[in-house]
């Protein structure tokens, strides 16, 4: 699996990337096929506007009884624009471009010999000449008596080609982004499908672990109570009595927990709301943990200071998220432990910050401690038990009472959660 998972994001990459290239390509190609078509375009009606030109000069002088092309040519030797009206040429003009769908405004410009305007249009100006198309209007012919020009100038605007395939353009532009936002999105999933693997086999590890020492402490209970010499022995079946109930508590303990994150994940949180004293349920939990400390030559500190400590919480669930937060001091702790426990008021907030001198986070750690199953690198502690499970619980538990969670920590020199609950106002 590892070596399969690089070469299907190459082999995705080199799809996206030709897919790509195939695109710019077939938008280069359209523009450039546009352009030779324009040109085309214009080559035909330029073609016509002589011809149409040249039809009004000989009906007009009367000569239309030409017997062949080269008795038209003939009398074309003397052609010139000056017998035909200027609303005759435009108009021949206008039809031509529009014949071959060439509908941008233009201004002409028609000269002599001597590049003086025999006639042109009312917008038509000597900058327009540059840029103006030239079609010899006289004949290719040492006998013609006239020379003349026409300087066809078409208001183009900038990059007209490309607006005229805009929208090719734009959908193929707003596929090829789909194309890579769904690149992104399979690339992404694999990752975190590849993240969750590793979690769950992480989860399953840690599952066995805490599941199979009671087991084995409850089968080990079981054989001693089966002996000879502890059968009668009272006070031995009591303690190994005591030990199985002991272990099934803490079984139950971990089958619950599990459960309790099935029903966060599910959004399926019961709150038994009520009035509570905030501070005397900290102080029961801190006495409850209090061995836990001692174990670890360690020091728990009490700084009860908010002056509001009226909450309305779940009973069970607010011991919980100040358990969970102490055991997690207490987990990730050196020797000589030191934690404090202080309470304040911010505007209309109670505040609880527990702060350890243990181990610390770095700053990828803190920005995901409160996932679900997620567990910090622990350094040299190897002892650090559990699912992974109790951050994102007193997360999951704080916002639904309307609260919020938030850390900071300082890798190797501890860590201060601080959970924060609404306040009772004083009239409820």
């Amino acid at each position: 699996m590892k070596k399969v998972f690089p070469l299907i994001i190459i082999l995705i990459t080199l799809s996206v990337l030709g897919i790509i290239f195939i695109q710019m390509s077939w938008i280069h190609n359209s523009v450039e096929l546009r352009k030779q078509q324009r040109e085309q375009d214009l080559l035909h009606a330029i073609t016509q506007i002589k011809q149409s030109l040249y039809d009004i000069y000989l009906f007009n002088t009367g000569r239309i009884g030409f017997i062949n092309e080269d008795s038209k040519n003939y009398y074309l030797t003397n052609f010139t624009v000056e017998i035909i009206s200027p609303e005759e040429i435009t108009s021949k003009i206008d039809t031509a471009l529009k014949r071959y769908n060439i509908r941008e405004p233009f201004e002409y410009s028609i000269t002599n010999i001597f590049q003086t305007d025999i006639v042109k249009t009312r917008g038509f100006t000597p900058e327009m000449k540059e840029n103006a198309i030239e079609v010899q209007l006289t004949l290719d012919d040492p006998t013609a008596h006239y020379y003349e020009v026409l300087h066809l100038y078409i208001k183009e605007e900038n990059n007209f080609l490309i607006r005229k395939i805009g929208w090719y353009i734009a959908g193929s532009i707003l596929f090829t982004i789909i194309i890579i936002s769904a690149f992104y999105l399979t690339v992404r999933t694999m990752f975190r499908q590849k993240k969750l693997s590793e979690i769950k086999s992480d989860f399953i590890n840690n599952m066995t672990h805490e599941l199979k020492t009671p087991l084995a402490t409850i089968s080990l209970a079981i054989d001693a109570l089966t002996n000879e010499k502890v059968i009668h022995d009272t006070e031995k079946i009591r303690y190994y009595s005591r030990m199985i109930k002991d272990e099934n508590k803490r079984m139950n303990k971990q089958v619950e927990k599990i459960l309790q994150s099935a029903r966060i994940e599910k959004q399926d949180i019961r709150l038994n709301l009520q009035i509570l004293n905030a501070h005397e349920i900290i102080s029961k939990v801190a006495d409850n943990v209090h061995l836990q400390i001692l174990d670890k030559n360690g020091k728990l500190y009490l700084n009860l200071g908010a002056e509001h400590f009226k909450i309305e919480a779940d009973d069970v669930h607010f011991s919980n998220v100040v358990f969970n937060l102490l055991d997690n001091a207490i987990k990730y702790s050196k020797n000589d432990l030191a934690i404090e426990m202080t309470t304040a008021n911010e505007k209309d907030m109670f505040v609880l910050h527990i702060k350890d001198n243990g181990i610390g986070m770095n700053k990828e750690t803190q920005s995901r401690v409160f996932e679900k199953f997620y567990r910090a690198h622990t350094g040299n502690i190897h002892n650090v038990k559990g699912f992974g499970l109790g951050l994102s619980y007193v997360k999951a538990i704080v916002e639904a009472h309307g609260g919020r969670v938030k850390v900071d920590s300082v890798l190797g020199k501890g860590s201060t959660f601080s959970v924060y609950f609404p306040i009772v106002q004083e009239n409820q």
